[in-house]
């Protein structure tokens, strides 16, 4: 991908997180590049093929931090940080609720598909956490990692698939990824670990 491309997306995603999608035109993003539509098309045939990119952008981005985590290699760190990026994450798609609500109004093809891969990516990292959890005696040795990693995955998606349903009771996105990895972390790990867990919370 040509960096001019790459410059056109990370631009475009900027205003879509501060502004909404919807809200945004290309007419927007090229005065912003200061760009001209004709050379806007070179790159993308429409709105619809930077949405998608833009995703795909998003994902890598996501993919990477938690590809950051396994390099810790201390299960109570992937823990403590995993639990802090609920509260500190602002450049995941998922956390936007504005652009959650413009996704799945009108793109849902686009986001059906990102959140997807987004489930797809945490059930591969899950399993690697837990299992570095159960090989450092801090996660249950009798845990079922495949379905837990799969029931995670699943109820943060669902959740924010759903989020106008957080919103109406006043929750947001950070409350929702804090209190899923803290009921997670309590069902799964060892005496050891809920030990070591509850005192540093």
């Amino acid at each position: 991908m040509s960096d001019q491309r790459n410059h056109i997306i990370k631009t475009a995603g900027e205003l879509f997180f501060r502004l909404g999608i919807r809200s945004v035109s290309i007419d927007d993003i090229c005065h912003e590049l200061g760009m001209s539509k004709k050379t806007f098309y070179v790159y993308f045939a429409s709105k619809d093929e930077l949405i998608e990119q833009m995703l795909q952008a998003n994902l890598a981005y996501i993919d990477g931090k938690m590809e950051e985590l396994l390099l810790v290699k201390d299960f109570r760190q992937i823990v403590k940080l995993f639990l802090k990026r609920q509260e500190t994450e602002k450049n995941d798609v998922r956390r936007v609720p504005q652009l959650v609500y413009d996704l799945k109004k009108y793109y849902p093809r686009q986001f059906a598909e990102f959140q997807e891969g987004c489930l797809e990516m945490q059930q591969r990292y899950l399993e690697q956490y837990l299992e570095m959890g159960v090989s450092q005696g801090l996660v249950r040795a009798d845990l079922n990692i495949k379905i837990t990693a799969f029931l995670f995955a699943g109820l943060h998606s669902a959740a924010i698939r759903d989020f106008e349903e957080l919103e109406a009771h006043n929750h947001n996105m950070h409350q929702l990824g804090y209190t899923t990895m803290d009921i997670l972390v309590r069902g799964i790990l060892s005496e050891e670990g809920l030990k070591l867990y509850t005192s540093t919370i």
